[in-house]
Formats: structure tokens, sequence, C-alpha cells
């Protein structure tokens, strides 16, 4: 009998015990054979007393340089074919890496594929809607936001290798810009599954939300040739075009079924009667808007 996984899951953790058991209970119960790598930096917040004897993950605790450099680590240590990085305030969505796995088998000519993700804040309720595109030179490289979400994005590992597509670890929160980048440079073939795969929940700590995102967000988009710049507003507007077409302003009402901090041990169903794809970020008590 095979045992050897077919996706290998990767979690950055820090300080992020709150949130974490979410996010294993929602890669632990997806019915494929599967390797769940948390790679720890050495959290203080209780975190460590239950993480390493969980019997569903292996836990890599040891200091990083942050979350691209733990995503690597743990990239480095997957064991299966096809490979994933979930944040712990991300959860996957019942069936998603079943339908992944099938979509690779079919299309073996795809390196990368992204999927739909839904916004929920901290109680799990429903904030809106993110589709995804393949990304594009221009948009990726000048815009304030990706055509898709890392939470729903999955690669076949030899693409680390044979594109040289591991994170930047110089960056804290743009790395996924620059690794955007870099695989429409590299030619990577890249496909979208046009299915809700996962769930990123604003917890108010995410770190788009922090004010040096902004800022490091700023200088990636600084390197862009002048060219590029200059193209900018076109590029958002050809960008908003492809999401029209590809239908992301026509929601439907629909359920989905996470855990939550109410029911951590069981998926809640959500219906969604109002569906939207406007993301209008909610306002934390403790959270100052940048200068």
């Amino acid at each position: 009998m095979n045992d050897a996984p077919e996706i290998s899951v990767v979690t950055p953790s820090f300080r992020s015990g709150r949130w974490l058991p979410l996010c294993l209970a929602s890669v632990a119960d997806q019915g494929v054979r599967h390797e769940h790598l948390v790679q720890d930096a050495g959290s203080d917040d209780g975190t460590l007393d239950w993480l390493p004897q969980d019997p569903r993950v292996w836990a890599w605790v040891e200091p990083d340089r942050g979350m691209y450099d733990a995503v690597n680590r743990g990239y480095r240590r997957a064991a299966a074919g096809i490979v994933s990085y979930l944040n712990c305030d991300e959860q996957y969505l019942p069936g998603a890496l079943r339908r992944v796995l099938d979509f690779f088998q079919q299309h073996p000519e795809v390196d990368i594929l992204f999927g739909d993700c839904l916004v929920v804040d901290a109680t799990g309720g429903y904030l809106c809607e993110r589709r995804a595109l393949t990304p594009q030179l221009i948009h990726t490289w000048t815009a304030s936001n990706l055509a898709f979400l890392t939470a729903a994005t999955f690669l076949r590992r030899r693409v680390l290798e044979s594109h040289q597509l591991w994170f930047n670890a110089d960056f804290r929160a743009a790395g996924d810009q620059d690794w955007a980048l870099r695989l429409i440079q590299a030619g990577a073939k890249t496909a979208v599954l046009p299915d809700f795969l996962s769930v990123f929940t604003e917890t108010g700590k995410n770190l788009g939300l922090d004010g040096n995102t902004i800022r490091e967000r700023r200088a990636f988009h600084a390197t862009a040739p002048a060219w590029a710049r200059g193209l900018s507003l076109l590029a958002l507007v050809h960008f908003r075009l492809r999401r029209w077409a590809a239908g992301h302003y026509r929601c439907r009402p629909h359920d989905y079924a996470i855990y939550t901090q109410a029911q951590p041990h069981q998926r809640t169903t959500f219906h969604v009667a109002g569906p939207t794809f406007r993301w209008v970020r909610p306002v934390f008590a403790d959270h100052k808007c940048p200068k």
C-alpha cells in the first residue's frame, strides 16, 4: 500500500496559537494522503505546550528569518510532489485538496494552480470573496493587490528548483508579490481552478494591515522600470476587465463550512445570502492607519 503523501502543506507559525488549531483541523479532514509541516519560530504564547505532540502534524521548532524563510524550510522538507502553504489564520474548505490533486493529475503540463478564496472575520462570518486569475507582468509589478491569494495557491515541488521559485526571505510581507513576479518571468505554466478552496481570516493582526507592509510594497513597486510604471493604470483596467470576463463580479449565494473559535472541533456552516467581491477591510480598535 502506498502511504506516500500526495500533497505537503506547510504552515509558518509564530505566536498564532489562537488560530493554528483551526488551520490544522481544516487540513486534517481533507481525506487525502497528506503531510502537514508546521515551522514554528519559537512561539511563547502556549503553542509549544501542545504543538510538538499533535499527531496530525510534523512540527519543526527553530529560529527563522520570518514567514518566507519558514515556508522555504518547510518546502525543502516536503515529501510530496504537490506543495502549498497555509498561514495559521487560513483554512481549506471541505474537499479542496482532492479537487486540487485531481486537477494536477488531469493537467500534467500545469506547474502552479490558483483557486478562489473566501474572506471572513474573526468569528467566521463572511466578508467577501476573491476569485483568482493567472498573474500578468505589469499588474503584478505595480498594483497594490495580486491576481490570487496564496491561501489557494498550489504548485509542483519540482518548480522550486527548476524555476528557483523559493521565496526571498529578505522580504517581511511583500514576498508573495516578488514570488509572483518571478514565476511570470520564469515562464512557469499556471492555471486557475474556479472553485472556492480556502478561507482567509481578517484577524486584525494580518501582515497586510501593517504600515510596514505598505511601505515594503511601495519599495517593491519602485523596482519596476519606468515603462511598466507608466502602463500601470492601463494594466489595472485590463485586470478588471479580465475579472469581469471571468465572472468575478457576478456573485451568487452559497454556503461554506469552516472551523471557528466557538466551534473548534467541527465545521460550522454559514449561508451567504448577499455575496460580494468588494473587500472592505474592517476597522480594529487596536489598529492604527499607517502614516
